[in-house]
């Protein structure tokens, strides 16, 4: 299970609004406790490829959120990214993309502009099956 708080999400979202059209991204840091993921803080970084259809993120800010990350006795737990025109889930290329099968991708959708929608995977090879998210 992941656990993220109602004001991060709000965050994300704030960050995809404001991105539009393109997809917005970023980090997801926080504790682990054995299968469980608590996720303490949201890095928004930019998408250096500006499209609405992948990003990349920013190596620069990547790497100054780790640094915040063990500054701050965190743990990477995984990225996230928005979807401004399709569903919350992995595209082909997410797949392909997803080299680390110990993260969580979380994938907002922004399709329904007035019900957006947050979901989060966890992806192995070809494979994306989807993780219990609460959003407290």
């Amino acid at each position: 299970m992941i656990r993220l708080k109602k004001e991060d999400f709000n965050i994300m979202l704030d960050h995809a609004v404001g991105e539009l059209p393109n997809e917005a991204c970023g980090l997801i840091a926080g504790e682990k406790n054995g299968s469980d993921k608590v996720i303490k803080k949201v890095y928004l970084l930019t998408n250096t490829d500006h499209s609405n259809e992948h990003f990349s993120l920013d190596p620069k800010e990547q790497l100054a959120a780790v640094r915040d990350m063990r500054k701050n006795g965190l743990v990477p737990l995984g990225n996230w990214h928005s979807h401004p025109e399709t569903p919350s889930r992995p595209s082909d290329e997410d797949k392909r993309l997803a080299y680390d099968s110990t993260a969580s991708y979380l994938i907002l959708s922004l399709m329904h502009s007035d019900k957006p929608v947050l979901n989060a995977f966890h992806i192995e090879g070809n494979t994306a099956e989807r993780e219990e998210l609460v959003i407290e």
